[in-house]
């Protein structure tokens, strides 16, 4: 994950840098991401992509990302056994208890579970 010469010419304006295991994942100015190292580790971001939009905030797991966009929508990539996968729960990742927000001073706020969600167990 540490050769970022592919994506080098994307990284401009670079707000923040996480890495997971063998990747990295870049949240730039206007909120879009750019990811490189080990595709299966969340270095390729390709499938979702379009959705990686108004992001504020990443969270780097084992192998995985997951992105909270500014309307609360969680999108997660990589490896699915840490976590790259959340279609299985993104009803509950997307609700209003896991929105998030911007102040006033347009910087973002996110905001606690609701403690009435029950997330499902998920099997293998």
């Amino acid at each position: 994950g540490g050769d970022s010469s592919a994506v080098q010419h994307q990284l401009k304006i670079v707000q923040q840098v996480h890495g997971a295991d063998k990747a990295f994942a870049a949240i730039l100015e206007d909120g879009s991401v750019v990811t490189w190292g080990d595709p299966a580790c969340g270095g390729d971001s390709s499938e979702v992509q379009a959705e990686l939009v108004n992001v504020h905030r990443i969270h780097a797991a084992s192998g995985a990302f997951a992105a909270v966009r500014h309307d609360g929508k969680v999108i997660s990539w990589g490896d699915p056994r840490g976590g790259g996968n959340s279609r299985d729960v993104s009803e509950y990742l997307n609700s209003e208890g896991f929105a998030s927000s911007t102040s006033p001073d347009n910087n973002p706020k996110q905001h606690g579970v609701s403690e009435n969600i029950q997330l499902p167990s998920i099997q293998e």
